[in-house]
């Protein structure tokens, strides 16, 4: 019995230590991989910002890099009236504090990076705490990736879901 608890032990010890492993040299790639987030961008062409990002309106996620500290990772998105947005749920509660930095990061500094199709896009995203594209914005965020419920302009107002506006540096 000893020795099964032995290599049971000695087997998440090395799982434990291959995530942390991964996780961390996930900091050095050229951008996120999914879910996990990666280094600042290395490839991509330097190109202006459309006028319209509706290209995008069945896109699933796009790319972004945070300035401080220099990060990437993807997103979910909606666009709305030519504009592009994104948005950080779960930011009142213990695992999205834990789960969304990334958030926190643009207080400081709202300068971004994206990358989409090979094209690289130095924006800002800018925080909506409310107005007349908040509904229409949660709309189509829960037409793409929710069960289709209407979507509450509270959630945005208490600080449970953080909106963002992709706008020109």
């Amino acid at each position: 019995m000893k020795k099964i608890l032995r290599w049971i032990g000695i087997s998440i010890a090395v799982l434990v230590i291959s995530i942390a492993v991964l996780l961390g040299s996930m900091r050095f790639h050229d951008g996120p991989l999914e879910i996990f987030s990666g280094g600042p961008f290395t490839t991509g062409t330097l190109s202006a910002a459309p006028d319209d990002w509706s290209f995008l309106k069945d896109r699933s996620t796009i790319e972004f890099q945070t300035m401080d500290p220099a990060q990437s990772r993807t997103v979910w998105l909606a666009t709305f009236d030519h504009r592009l947005f994104v948005v950080s749920g779960y930011m009142t509660t213990n695992y999205g504090a834990i789960w969304k930095q990334w958030p926190y990061y643009l207080e400081a500094d709202d300068s971004v990076v994206l990358r989409i199709d090979g094209n690289l896009y130095e924006q800002r995203l800018q925080r909506i705490m409310s107005g007349p594209e908040v509904i229409p914005v949660l709309n189509e965020f829960s037409r793409k990736y929710g069960d289709g419920e209407a979507a509450s302009e509270d959630s945005v107002a208490s600080g449970y879901t953080w909106m963002y506006e992709v706008v020109n540096r």
